[in-house]
């Protein structure tokens, strides 16, 4: 009996669409049941098989993808059947059987292999090794790795060299032709694993290059964003395998890129800076990258691998996790920044804030339907005038500045330095703030901010700053939460011995505020909960209103931290007088119960009535998470009781 792919589809992957991207058309497969249950693919190449069963979970999957490559190679590259075949033996030395090809394109002759593919499930690493073994003893030229997520396409020169191909050759096509087809900036295909992409770049390419891949692959990754915004959309991409070149010209060809690119950005790598990955691993690591765009990708998805990236390179240190994007999207919405107010994340990461803030602005104020024709500049204005990170790790602040490229600013303000201690600040860090120092009207007051860097008039503050590491020694001097509270609450001149990061960053981030200001800050639940903590409470309290607090479910933060947080929602006070007079005054509280992940950390999407994942007007995916209801109730909450920022 047939049944719907849909149905089956859904079944064997997570998510059909995203695991099976490759793939234009998911419905070309024919699926049935037989008396007893058990669910048939019907096979697309016929030598022998005209149905594979599909009851084996582990083998399923890969099953599917076979098919629908299969179809590929049938429909769009135009081979023919009786070319093809499935399962085909490879015989090393004098053994036979041992290993077996999945498919096997064949010259005329049917005796020569001319093309050899290797398919696994989505997000198997692993396959690059066994199918170049496959190609030394068969003697293929052309070679491809597929997960239906990301194909690798490899192109055999010699018995231990190999090259990538942007794309395979048809059925009347040369490599040669291949090889030399312009792409422009519309040929290129969206990324929709760049977490995998990476993994690729470190397993095969620079694994035994010597190098350090997060800076060398950053720097591919900033090369590239350099050519897909400044290479004219309807020329050769520059970022690409030369045909034809040698390694060496192919190396000295992205090098002159990434030297532009440095010249264009020049806060992102030092001058002396120059790419060091060895000629003979040039190509494939260019190869890899050249055809998929990053411009207008799903920042989630480039948000994963960057994640994956920095915790690679961190060599067994406590890790970095960067905050769900859907967990951003709430604070934006309650917080509703404007075109006019300046916006700081403290502890920037990858400026997921910043960014959503900055999405959020364009969309509600700086349309074109407000500007014009000058839209597009008044929104680079905005980004560059408005817009601040910081951070303290070197490579948050190359992601940070790689995603505000991406995301179409043009120009980051993204700085390296410590928030937790300003006076510490370079000359640039502190040229950069300086414009948004707190004006104090005593002259004395005015000169010490101005050197020690601590009071700041920043309408907004959005951040989640890193609940690892404990402060000790003589920093905890400069902040009211770095001493001992009595039985009243009363600061005392005793100092803490030492205090965890978050703490202080709650008294850093209300200093960076002017009065009347707003912040949306992550802290762990124990500053909510915990009795030893009272005076921290109270301190908040003091020095700002408590609008909000929204409880985030326990696997928020999977599969880095199972820790339970919540946002905190603030309003600095302008003085002691407004607190007086606000008196009791109400507070939204709510609590959510879809994560958008499960126990395991995974990403959640929301379904829609007929069983396909949710899109947005952007074509991205939904997550199943309520954390937009939450934000929506907020409004509500707001509008009734007269906020003056909804």
């Amino acid at each position: 009996m047939a049944i719907s792919s849909k149905e089956i589809l859904s079944k064997i992957f997570k998510n059909p669409e995203d695991d099976l991207a490759l793939f234009r058309n998911l419905d070309v497969l024919e699926f049935y049941t037989d008396e007893k249950d058990r669910v048939y693919v019907k096979t697309l190449e016929y030598n022998g098989k005209d149905k594979i069963v599909l009851t084996d979970k582990k083998t399923a999957p890969e099953e599917i993808v076979r098919q629908l490559f299969l179809h590929e190679l049938l429909h769009e590259y135009k081979y023919p059947k009786d070319r093809i075949k499935l399962e085909v033996d490879v015989q090393f030395g004098r053994e036979v059987g041992k290993k077996r090809a999945d498919i096997v394109v064949y010259r005329e002759d049917m005796q020569t292999p001319y093309l050899m593919v290797e398919v696994k499930k989505p997000d198997v690493k692993d396959g690059l090794g066994q199918l170049k073994s496959y190609a030394n003893a068969t003697g293929a030229p052309i070679l491809v790795l597929t997960d239906g997520k990301l194909q690798n396409n490899l192109l055999r020169t010699d018995p231990n060299l190999f090259e990538d191909l942007p794309d395979l050759p048809k059925l009347n096509e040369t490599v040669e032709d291949v090889q030399k087809k312009i792409i422009t900036f519309d040929d290129l295909e969206e990324i929709t694993n760049l977490k995998q992409l990476i993994l690729d770049l470190e397993n095969a390419v620079l694994a035994n290059a010597g190098v350090n891949s997060f800076e060398e692959i950053f720097k591919l990754i900033q090369t590239k964003l350099y050519d897909e915004l400044e290479t004219p959309r309807n020329q050769n991409r520059r970022f690409r395998v030369i045909a034809g070149a040698s390694n060496k010209e192919n190396l000295d060809n992205i090098s002159r890129l990434f030297a532009e690119s440095k010249n264009q950005w020049r806060d992102v790598f030092k001058e002396k800076d120059d790419i060091e990955i060895p000629a003979n691993a040039i190509v494939p690591a260019i190869s890899l990258l050249q055809k998929y765009r990053l411009f207008g990708s799903n920042l989630q998805v480039i948000d994963d691998a960057f994640e994956y990236l920095i915790n690679q390179d961190a060599k067994g240190g406590k890790g970095q996790y960067f905050t769900p994007r859907f967990v951003i999207d709430m604070c934006v919405r309650m917080l509703n920044p404007k075109k006019n107010e300046n916006i700081v994340d403290t502890a920037s990461g990858s400026c997921g804030f910043l960014l959503h803030a900055m999405q959020h602005v364009w969309r509600t104020e700086i349309t074109e339907e407000n500007y014009g024709n000058s839209y597009e500049l008044k929104r680079k204005e905005y980004a560059d005038q408005h817009l601040f990170g910081i951070d303290f790790d070197p490579r948050s602040v190359k992601i940070g500045k790689a995603m505000m490229l991406i995301a179409g600013d043009g120009k980051t303000n993204v700085t390296y330095a410590n928030s937790l201690d300003s006076e510490l600040w370079d000359g640039e860090a502190k040229a950069r703030f300086s414009k948004l120092l707190h004006r104090f009207d005593d002259f004395d007051l005015n000169t010490k901010n101005r050197e020690k860097m601590t009071d700041f008039d920043f309408d907004i503050v959005m951040t989640n700053p890193p609940f690892a590491g404990e402060v000790k020694g003589t920093l905890l001097n400069k902040y009211d939460l770095g001493f001992k509270y009595d039985k009243n609450f009363e600061r005392t001149n005793k100092h803490q011995n030492k205090m965890t990061r978050d703490i202080l960053f709650i008294e850093r981030n209300l200093d960076f505020l002017r009065p009347g200001g707003r912040m949306a800050i992550v802290l762990p639940q124990g500053v909510f909960n915990n009795t030893n903590q009272e005076y921290i409470r109270r301190y908040i309290m003091k020095r700002a209103r408590l609008f909000a607090v929204v409880g985030l479910h326990g696997n928020t933060f999977k599969p880095h931290t199972g820790t339970k947080t919540s946002v905190l929602f603030l309003q600095k006070w302008h003085d002691d007088k407004e607190r007086e007079k606000a008196g009791n005054y109400p507070i939204f509280m709510a609590t959510s119960e879809k994560p958008g992940k499960n126990n395991s950390g995974e990403y959640v999407y929301a379904m829609d009535e007929n069983g396909n994942i949710k899109k947005n007007a952007n074509g991205a995916y939904v997550y199943d998470t309520d954390l937009d209801v939450i934000a929506n109730k907020f409004v509500e909450f707001a509008e009734k009781n007269n906020f003056d920022f909804i």
